[in-house]
C-alpha cells in the first residue's frame, strides 16, 4: 500500500453514481463476509490457527463495516466521514488484538493443522477477491467507500499469506509462520485504518 493512496479529492454526495448498484455490491459482501466469518471461526478453533481466527474476526469486522455503509450510504458526506473514522478505529483495534494474540501464542501457543488452513484460506481468497472485484469500481470514492474497499483488498492478501503460513507449518512443524502471518494481518489492518482515518478527518474538516 502506497502513501499516495489517499491523494485525491473526495466527491461530493451529488458527484456519488451508480447508488443502486453500490448498494447491492454493498448487501452480497456483507453476505459473503458473514457466512466467511462462521467458516472460519470454526476452522480456526478446529485447527489450532491464529491467523484463521484473525481472519475469522476480520471476516466479522469488514461485515459490520459494509453493514455501517448501506445504513450511511446516502447521508450527508460529513456523517459518512464519521462512519469511516469508526471502521477506520475498528480496523486498528483488530491489528492491535491480533498483534498481542501473536505475543501470547509465542509462549503457549500449538502447532496449527496446516491442511485445514491451507483449505480455509483458499475459500477466503475467492470470497475476498469476489468481494473486492465488485467493489473495484467504488475504490476512488469518499472514504466511506474507500474504506471498504481496502478493508477487501487487505483481506485477499492476508489470504494468500495465510497460504504461505500453510506451507511453512508444514514444513517447519513449528507455529512461527502462522504467528509471522498473523502479524503481517494486524500491519495491514493498522495502515489501512490510519489511511482511512486520514482521509475521512481531511473530509470533516473541508465542510465544517
Amino acid at each position: 500500500m502506497s502513501a499516495h493512496c489517499c491523494a485525491h479529492e473526495a466527491p461530493e454526495k451529488h458527484q456519488i453514481v451508480n447508488l443502486p448498484r453500490y448498494r447491492s455490491v454493498l448487501w452480497t459482501a456483507l453476505a459473503i463476509n458473514l457466512v466467511m466469518f462462521l467458516i472460519e471461526l470454526g476452522s480456526g478453533m478446529a485447527s489450532g490457527s491464529l491467523s484463521l481466527l484473525a481472519d475469522a474476526i476480520d471476516f466479522a469486522g469488514d461485515a459490520l463495516n459494509y453493514g455501517v455503509s448501506l445504513a450511511v450510504l446516502t447521508s450527508a458526506l460529513a456523517w459518512r466521514a464519521r462512519a469511516a473514522q469508526a471502521k477506520a478505529l475498528s480496523m486498528v483495534g483488530f491489528g492491535l488484538f491480533v498483534l498481542g494474540q501473536a505475543v501470547g501464542a509465542m509462549w503457549h501457543g500449538g502447532v496449527p493443522d496446516a491442511r485445514v488452513m491451507c483449505g480455509v484460506a483458499v475459500l477466503a481468497l475467492l470470497a475476498n477477491v469476489s468481494v473486492a472485484w465488485m467493489l473495484y469500481a467504488f475504490r476512488e470514492g469518499d472514504a466511506n467507500m474507500r474504506s471498504v474497499w481496502l478493508c477487501s483488498r487487505n483481506d485477499a492478501i492476508g489470504n494468500v499469506a495465510v497460504m504461505v503460513a500453510a506451507a511453512g507449518v508444514m514444513g517447519t512443524g513449528t507455529a512461527w509462520p502462522d504467528l509471522a502471518v498473523a502479524t503481517v494481518m494486524a500491519s495491514l489492518a493498522l495502515h489501512g485504518g490510519w489511511s482511512v482515518w486520514r482521509q475521512a478527518s481531511k473530509e470533516r474538516a473541508h465542510h465544517h
